[in-house]
């Protein structure tokens, strides 16, 4: 005598609460924790500000902006 499967099984149930762990950790990585890391444009521009507050004369205020742009380069490369 056969008997007719009804439902998941407990196989299936555990398949589809194996998924719906993954999806709810994901979801709650994405929407709690989130990224914290700012963009490289954004640290671009606080590092052109810190050189624009702390550089008097022209020379070191332009060795200051082209440090943020290789800075910016490196970070750019990163992501």
């Amino acid at each position: 005598m056969r008997r007719r499967q009804r439902g998941l099984g407990w196989l299936g149930s555990l398949v589809v609460l194996a998924l719906a762990v993954g999806a709810g950790y994901y979801l709650y990585k994405e929407m709690v924790i989130g990224d914290d890391t700012p963009s490289c444009a954004v640290q671009q521009n606080e590092c052109l500000q810190i050189c624009r507050r702390t550089s008097a004369d022209s020379a070191s205020a332009q060795a200051c902006q082209e440090a943020c742009r290789r800075e910016a380069d490196v970070c750019a490369a990163r992501r």
